[in-house]
């Protein structure tokens, strides 16, 4: 997103209007998740000035409709999906089609998976994150999903919750997230040449930062083997997220000198940041 409340006035013009806003948020961060794109496709001309607000090396991860992936299940989706890959065609190779699947998708739905991912567009990245636990737990039905994505050239996307939930919620967007956010473990392993990482801090900045020590290192590892990942930095609130990814690709680069650093953003006043 890049809407957030919370960030006019410490990370976005104040009187920044709606539509300029995810300019200003490309100065902070070169990535963004498409979130609202599982909620509603949006019309073509809106993802056009999404295309013209960011540059040529930004990434768009935009979620597959729910009506697709929760609602049919893949079944007798062909006129949701033509309408989703219509609008978002402006982005081009920037877009990622993200595709969440509920905690109900088990391992004996892969194949409808693997079906539905071979039929996207093969020149747009794929990738899929699933939440059932039999997929973390159980070897066979990893290798089972492994299989399907390796078919499909996808990317699995881990939502890594590991320390958020270490300890009880202690503000009320934890006490929300406590009951909305899956309880798996952390998963490391890349299975493409782009892979992508979710990671839930806590409200603390000084817990986020020392919870995501473990990524430094993995993702400065991929970096080392020429992979070229994506990060997503999440909070239950959300005040600081784009400082802390900033922090965490600084992070990154200390373990990784010749990483380039972030664009820049221009100062925004007042520019308390944490």
């Amino acid at each position: 997103m890049w809407n957030h409340k919370a960030w006019a006035g410490r990370f976005l013009p104040q009187s920044l209007p709606a539509k300029e806003r995810l300019r200003a948020y490309a100065g902070w961060c070169n990535a963004v998740e498409g979130n609202t794109t599982f909620y509603a496709t949006p019309a073509r001309s809106t993802v056009v000035t999404w295309a013209q607000q960011a540059g040529a090396g930004f990434r768009f991860v935009v979620k597959v409709p729910k009506a697709v992936t929760h609602e049919r299940r893949f079944v007798g989706v062909e006129a949701e999906m033509r309408a989703f890959l219509d609008a978002m065609e402006p982005l081009g190779q920037r877009a990622v089609l993200w595709t969440q699947l509920p905690g109900s998708f088990g391992p004996s739905e892969v194949d409808a998976l693997g079906r539905f991912l071979r039929r996207l567009p093969a020149d747009r990245r794929r990738a899929v994150e699933v939440r059932h636990p039999g997929f973390f737990t159980d070897h066979s039905s990893a290798a089972l999903l492994e299989r399907a994505l390796a078919g499909a050239d996808a990317e699995w996307v881990p939502f890594d919750t590991t320390v958020f939930f270490q300890s009880p919620p202690v503000s009320e967007a934890e006490q929300d997230a406590w009951a909305k956010k899956p309880r798996l473990p952390r998963r490391t392993r890349a299975l493409t040449g782009q892979p992508i990482v979710r990671y839930l801090g806590r409200d603390s900045v000084e817990d986020t930062v020392a919870g995501w020590r473990p990524w430094t290192e993995v993702v400065a590892g991929w970096l080392r083997e020429g992979r070229s990942p994506t990060v997503f930095l999440h909070t239950p609130d959300n005040v600081d997220a784009p400082a802390l990814a900033r922090r965490f690709h600084d992070d990154v680069r200390v373990l990784v000198p010749g990483l380039e650093a972030l664009p820049e953003p221009e100062p925004v006043e007042p520019a308390t940041l944490f």
